[in-house]
């Protein structure tokens, strides 16, 4: 019985956690982004964009970004060709959302909780920025790959990078035994 109530609460917890950031992320949404003439992305994917734009250049790509006309997406050029759009969906809250929900169901110490929701959410963050500058120099030097770099290769990443952090919240910080 009381592995039923352990597998309950968890459910509780995740779907709690997850409907609620959910929720805050959609109204933050309609309120920040347009999907109708004019459009315009939400600051977040913004930011993404302008962040892998900076680190772009850097590296020696001449990158630019432009609000696209048509759509709410980033359009990115580099060296003045059209790369790649980023849209809402590159901007990596969702992955974050659903790490966040995962880690509060698995709860350990608040503090370690707290402090692992923050440093996790910030390695994917910036791991999908990673992400996001190496699939646009990918797709500017090898374009006939775009489907399997786009829908295989770099969406591994990140999921990748979400389940090892899923993985050692488990083994290293979780109070939930056996």
């Amino acid at each position: 019985m009381k592995g039923n109530k352990t597998v309950v609460l968890f459910l509780i917890k995740f779907f709690g956690t997850y409907l609620l950031l959910f929720l805050l992320y959609s109204f933050y949404l309609n309120r920040t982004q347009n999907e109708i003439a004019p459009f315009a992305c939400a600051p977040i994917t913004k930011t993404v964009a302008e962040q892998t734009t900076y680190l772009l250049n850097i590296i020696g790509y001449p990158t630019e970004i432009a609000q696209d006309t048509e759509t709410a997406a980033i359009k990115l050029f580099i060296n003045g060709k059209f790369t790649a759009f980023i849209v809402e969906g590159c901007n990596a809250i969702s992955i974050i959302i659903l790490f966040i929900a995962f880690i509060v169901a698995f709860a350990g110490k608040f503090k370690t909780t707290v402090l692992y929701i923050l440093f996790g959410s910030l390695l994917i963050y910036f791991t999908n920025i990673v992400r996001i500058v190496i699939i646009s120099m990918a797709l500017f030097e090898y374009p006939q790959y775009e489907k399997i770099l786009h829908e295989i290769v770099f969406p591994s990443i990140i999921y990748g990078m979400t389940f090892l952090l899923w993985f050692i919240w488990i083994r290293k910080f979780s109070t939930l035994k056996k």
